[in-house]
């Protein structure tokens, strides 16, 4: 027996010196280097903030928080090491207890029992596979030997707690605490920084958010451990195993709605740093102001939905069969909503029973809810004993549900017309909101950068600034009469343009015709000045010339624009006659805080600005108040503000509803319209359809922003109550632009002095010259010339 035990010992030995042998001489010399934990680089995602820091987006296949250890909650690491390494401040990188353990567990050849320390899942994460193989075991030892002898403790800890995944795509503590609970790491409580713990060992087992149930099963042993080893008391214990969790909501990371923003600051940065921009933990900072982007985004959605509801209800999105048993039919009504994911409070649900008084329907949750009342106020047509069936609400109808502010459903519909909104400062240019589209969920095309659309008549004040330019002066009499234009003097059709009330008022003031939106005597004043005059007068504000016209139908906004480029020419009279350039990023921040670029936004209006007379912008500025007051947009005047000023527009059978305007030094563009330019109504326009979205945000954006007064510029004299350039002033001050058909369309206006038609259009526009085409001192400005580019007949319909 004697010579047995040391033949055993001798045998041991021998297999513990090969062993030894192995490890020095063939896995020791082919361990990695280990640069990547000493000069450890974390992939931090791309994040995307407002100006005043409220987190907007983030981009990268990593959610990833950095915190350094020293800043690590106590018991955050305490909890971690309760369940996974109890004895990871006493071993060497190898717990010979828990891994004899392990041994003796796995000697059947299963190998699922781990004896892991925190420096072994380390070494396994950075450099080896999950295989459970007995050579990689051997390699992932002695790594973690090599590791414990280049880091001390802390350093080890610090990677394991930012590399390790714990689901949903969240890597480290910091990200998983933002990720399952909405909040930063130092906020945890126990009970959550217990659940957080329990994640390591398998995070799609134990993920809180789709396994509640093991989740939860899987806290209660860490709060177990937790106990057990003094890191917390009895009473500690126990109100944590009874304390109810609050996850965050899914979809919803983020403070305030402004996925478009975020997009298009990371397309940016994209273009700047290319793939290093997921992974180097960038920072973005925008200028979109938090309280701007969220009443933005709340007033669209309020405004579009209102504006779907009076179109009526269009049935439902899809029928289903619902199978008799239970379970069967559990499983079919989750298959199709699970097709359509919410839309912020539109919730999909499937109809179980369908009556002229109540419908009950079964929510993605699983939840029965019956809606009643006036929750059945917009599908009641579909409720009725003649409704059609692809109108009709019966079992298996798939709808939209809403819950309104006191807790009551209703039935609604996910709306078709698409919409925009965007606010900019009116001297630096910066975005303060930008909201692309209905849902960004639901169609990623930013409407407020990308969709060029007609202006309609929110393109006539930069053709009326143009007129001042000549001559006119709010006090000029325009015919409002019918205008008949031939097919000689259009080159193609003859045209008879139209006020979009169909009424005529015969004169009327140039500034009536404006606040008004007076359809055919804008073409008037557009005919007086020349098309080419006022088509190349548009290039001062920003306008892409190739995108109008070159004909009479300029005056009604037969070109394209986007919603951000009419911001930046409404911007123009806003500031007092200076272009802006719109921009969204403030400064980008890369990982370690250093600021890598930085925009250098303007505070003060340079003279090389300039591109319209001073004078020019107070008088336009003017009528454009008048427009709020007593014309087209007055529903603004409600809103108490002397400052405020803007244009409706609507273009031709009413496809694009529009408001444009600015006050308190912001300048806000809403609009409104179907992609596949369907009309948006017989009885929308941009007053109907665009300026409620404009007024709503404009009560919010306005509440910290006192009204502003500009100066009176030099060189304006005031006849009769009326502002008129000093040089344009004559005997009576009033300007008349007369028709008469049977003259063949001689319109005249009153001489203009010597050099100076078009003077004071500052650097931008040659101060003081004479404007290309104006006619000689004394002399009439002639009818307008037919142009070679053919005049296309516009339907009646473009004014409010």
């Amino acid at each position: 027996m004697i010579r047995a035990a040391i033949l055993a010992g001798l045998a041991a030995l021998v297999g513990g010196g090969l062993l030894l042998a192995y490890l020095l001489l063939y896995v020791a010399p082919n361990l990695p280097s280990l640069e990547a934990i000493t000069d450890y680089r974390p992939k931090i995602p791309l994040r995307v903030y407002t100006a005043d820091n409220a987190l907007i987006g983030e981009f990268g296949e990593e959610h990833r928080d950095f915190i350094a250890i020293k800043d690590m909650p106590e018991m955050m690491k305490k909890a971690l090491l309760a369940i996974e390494d109890k004895r990871f401040y006493e071993h060497n990188g190898i717990d010979w207890v828990r891994a004899l353990g392990a041994v003796r567990s796995n000697l059947g050849g299963s190998f699922r029992q781990g004896g892991s320390t925190i420096t072994m899942q380390v070494a396994r994460n950075f450099y080896l596979s999950r295989e459970k193989v007995i050579g990689r075991k051997l390699q992932e030892v002695m790594l973690a030997l090599k590791i414990e002898a280049a880091l001390n403790k802390e350093q080890i800890l610090e990677l394991y707690m930012n590399q390790i995944y714990l689901g949903q795509r969240s890597f480290g503590f910091g990200s998983a605490s933002q990720t399952y609970f909405g909040k930063p790491l130092k906020q945890l409580d126990v009970a959550e920084m217990a659940m957080l713990a329990g994640l390591p060992q398998n995070p799609a087992r134990h993920n809180p958010i789709a396994n509640p149930k093991r989740a939860k099963q899987r806290q209660h042993i860490v709060l177990r451990m937790m106990r057990d080893q003094n890191v917390i008391s009895e009473e500690q214990y126990q109100k944590a195993v009874h304390e109810t969790l609050h996850f965050a909501r899914k979809g919803q990371d983020f403070d305030v709605h402004a996925e478009y923003v975020a997009e298009l600051a990371r397309q940016q940065v994209y273009a700047q740093f290319k793939e290093e921009s997921y992974t180097r933990g960038i920072s973005v900072y925008t200028t979109i102001l938090k309280a701007d982007q969220k009443a933005a985004y709340e007033s669209m959605r309020r405004n579009v939905l209102n504006y779907d509801q009076r179109h009526g209800y269009r049935g439902p999105e899809a029928v289903i069969e619902l199978p008799a048993g239970e379970e069967e039919r559990d499983d079919a009504i989750e298959d199709a909503l699970q097709k359509r994911p919410s839309s912020d409070g539109l919730i999909p649900a499937v109809v179980l029973e369908a009556g002229p008084k109540a419908v009950k329907v079964q929510n993605p949750a699983g939840e029965e809810i019956t809606i009643s009342g006036d929750g059945l106020k917009l599908a009641a047509p579909a409720l009725s004993e003649k409704a059609k069936d692809t109108l009709r609400l019966r079992p298996g109808a798939v709808v939209r549900i809403a819950q309104g502010d006191k807790g009551g459903w209703s039935i609604t519909q996910v709306p078709q017309v698409s919409a925009a909104f965007v606010s900019i400062d009116s001297v630096s240019g910066a975005y303060h909101a930008m909201v692309g589209g209905f849902d960004y969920n639901l169609q990623k095309f930013n409407h407020v950068t990308q969709a060029w659309r007609q202006p309609g008549s929110s393109i006539k004040p930069f053709v009326y600034s143009a007129a001042l330019e000549r001559g006119f002066s709010p006090a000029t009499i325009i015919n409002d009469v019918p205008l008949n234009l031939t097919g000689a003097e259009t080159g193609n059709e003859a045209w008879s343009p139209k006020n979009d009330d169909g009424k005529f008022d015969g004169p009327i003031t140039m500034r009536r015709a404006l606040s008004e939106s007076k359809n055919v005597a804008s073409v008037r004043i557009l005919r007086a000045i020349t098309v080419p005059y006022a088509h190349s007068y548009l290039g001062k504000f920003g306008f892409d010339l190739a995108k109008h016209p070159k004909n009479l139908t300029m005056a009604l906004g037969t070109g394209s624009v986007t919603p951000a480029q009419l911001a930046g020419a409404y911007s123009v009279f806003a500031n007092g006659g200076y272009s802006v350039e719109p921009y969204l990023i403030a400064k980008i921040v890369d990982g370690d805080g250093k600021v890598i670029d930085e925009a250098k936004p303007r505070t003060t209006l340079p003279d090389e600005a300039r591109v319209i007379d001073p004078r020019n912008a107070y008088v336009t500025d003017s009528m454009l108040r008048e427009v709020t007051r007593t014309g087209t947009g007055g529903a603004v005047a409600r809103l108490g503000r002397p400052d405020l000023a803007g244009k409706t527009g609507t273009s031709s059978d009413a496809v694009d509803g529009w408001f444009a305007g600015y006050g308190g030094g912001i300048v806000a563009v809403s609009w409104m319209g179907f992609d596949d330019s369907r009309s948006l109504g017989g009885k929308e326009f941009g007053a109907t359809a665009a300026l409620p979205i404009w007024i709503d945000y404009m009560k919010v954006a306005m509440q910290s922003r006192p009204p502003q007064e500009r100066p009176l510029p030099a060189g304006l004299t005031q006849v009769d109550g009326e502002w008129q350039y000093d040089e344009f002033t004559g005997d009576t001050g009033r300007h008349t632009l007369d028709m008469d058909e049977d003259a063949g369309g001689a319109e005249n206006i009153a001489p203009q002095p010597p050099g100076t038609a078009g003077a004071g259009a500052g650097a931008g526009a040659g101060a003081g010259a004479a404007a290309p085409g104006a006619p000689a001192a004394g002399a009439p400005v002639p009818a307008a010339t037919p142009n070679a580019e053919n005049i296309k007949p516009v339907p009646t319909g473009p004014g409010r």
